[in-house]
């Protein structure tokens, strides 16, 4: 019976899978194997984010495979944003901290002017509590009902206009320690902090979206009437492997802003 590689290991074609956990038929192409060893070294944090990654021709005499094949797998992570190429430095592990990955999840645009002009958001912690997980975001965190999760509230704010306002629940055990002064004293992106603090990356996020009206509590913190038109947005956010790691609520406020996704 054929044994799963070793990152260090050669494999040749019909030997391999993608990454822990998942499943991959063992006609795979080659360089679909090569990413997944790949990712395995990324999850496992032999090279985290922000790391320059081995050259193509060094992954390509460890893997045992040609150069082609090695670019070929590192094009595929480049495309789903887990690797950036710096023209004459290298390839290096993508990250949150980045100014042009810290907006990659927020799609919420102002209608004049561009993203980056409107400059990084000013944060409110409301609060940060450790509860146990309900049996729906047990559910979809892929936990049990009753689990430690932490719940974080926090308004965003664009020119003093308090704009978004977010309840966030995180599955306890990664993110222990997690307390609202770290989250109030930090000044980078959340998803930057848990990538430093806590080894967490979020690689891919889905969404669900619908218009509401403001309820009384989300009245009073977005600085609108009662019933105003809003935009909730419900975000679901993985890790390596498809590990769930945080279910995002927001509610956006939408009179000078507008929220734009890029289809392909």
């Amino acid at each position: 019976m054929a044994t799963t590689p070793t990152p260090s290991d050669p494999i040749t074609p019909g030997e391999g899978s993608f990454a822990p956990g998942s499943v991959a038929p063992a006609f795979s192409p080659l360089y679909q194997q090569i990413k997944g060893l790949i990712l395995r070294s990324l999850q496992a944090g032999e090279w985290k984010p922000g790391d320059m990654i081995p050259s193509e021709l060094d992954l390509a005499a460890r893997y045992k495979v040609s150069q082609g094949t090695v670019r070929k797998a590192i094009d595929e992570l480049a495309t789903d944003n887990l690797v950036v190429r710096r023209q004459g430095k290298g390839t290096f592990v993508a990250t949150h901290a980045e100014q042009h990955i810290q907006f990659r999840f927020l799609r919420l645009l102002p209608d004049q002017g561009t993203l980056d002009e409107q400059g990084l958001a000013e944060r409110r912690i409301i609060d940060c509590r450790r509860l146990r997980a309900s049996a729906e975001v047990a559910r979809q965190l892929g936990l049990r009902t009753g689990d430690a999760v932490l719940q974080v509230r926090r308004v965003l704010a664009f020119g003093g206009t308090p704009t978004i306002l977010e309840e966030i629940w995180l599955p306890g055990t990664p993110f222990k320690g997690l307390t609202l002064d770290t989250l109030a004293s930090d000044k980078g992106p959340m998803y930057a902090l848990f990538e430093s603090q806590f080894g967490v990356r979020m690689v891919r996020a889905s969404e669900k979206i619908k218009a509401v009206g403001a309820d009384a509590d989300a009245a009073g913190l977005l600085a609108v009437a009662e019933g105003h038109p809003l935009l909730s947005v419900e975000r679901l956010s993985y890790t390596y492997n498809d590990t769930p790691m945080e279910l995002r609520r927001g509610l956006y406020r939408t009179d000078t802003r507008h929220y734009r996704n890029e289809l392909s």
